[in-house]
């Protein structure tokens, strides 16, 4: 049976500077708890309030691609970094509003605190359902949000926790020897 309309979609944006096993725990439980039809896995070119990243964005967008192709109703879009520039999130969620209904929007608990600081977050509060991702030493304060869903999330990692120790312990296997490699020219640099 052909469903009518567009697809309902969640949009999972980030730097992934490196992905991480927490990133992919993430895409799992939003695809078994959402009432979803896809999640877009949206790799920043580069994040509004950052000035730059360890990896270059196609390299972050190759690293998405190895590690979330392969899940079903997961893809990984490149419209940020086709962009070339700093992308709002809403920006792209009118992009991708075009094709599909963007409902959810996932962030970590971590933004929370300058989440009313984004670019039109006025509008964004108006159409999506924020999914907060727990983070540890990030409380929850969910002021100011129209509607919201927790998705509880017990990984004590982060990617600058990796970029700064070094530590590829909860990066897969199927990366790990690229991020190490970049981990270490951008050291050497």
């Amino acid at each position: 049976m052909v469903k009518e309309g567009k697809q309902i979609v969640a949009m999972f944006g980030g730097s992934f500077d490196p992905p991480h096993l927490g990133h992919q725990r993430i895409v799992e439980k939003a695809i078994k708890s959402l009432d979803i039809d896809t999640l877009l896995v949206v790799p920043a070119y580069l994040n509004p309030f950052k000035t730059s990243s360890l990896a270059n964005a196609e390299q972050r967008l190759t690293w998405c691609h190895i590690l979330f192709d392969d899940i079903p109703n997961v893809i990984v879009d490149d419209y940020e970094i086709r962009e070339g520039k700093s992308t709002t999130t809403s920006q792209s969620i009118k992009h991708f509003n075009i094709v599909y209904d963007v409902k959810y929007l996932i962030i970590g608990s971590d933004n929370l605190s300058t989440l009313t600081k984004w670019h039109n977050f006025e509008w964004l509060n108006a159409h999506i359902i924020w999914v907060i991702v727990t983070r540890e030493r990030h409380p929850l304060n969910f002021d100011g949000l129209r509607e919201w869903k927790m998705l509880s999330l017990d990984a004590p990692m982060s990617s600058t926790d990796i970029r700064d120790a070094k530590d590829l312990h909860y990066v897969d296997k199927k990366i790990q020897h690229s991020v190490k490699e970049i981990i270490r020219k951008h050291k050497s640099d």
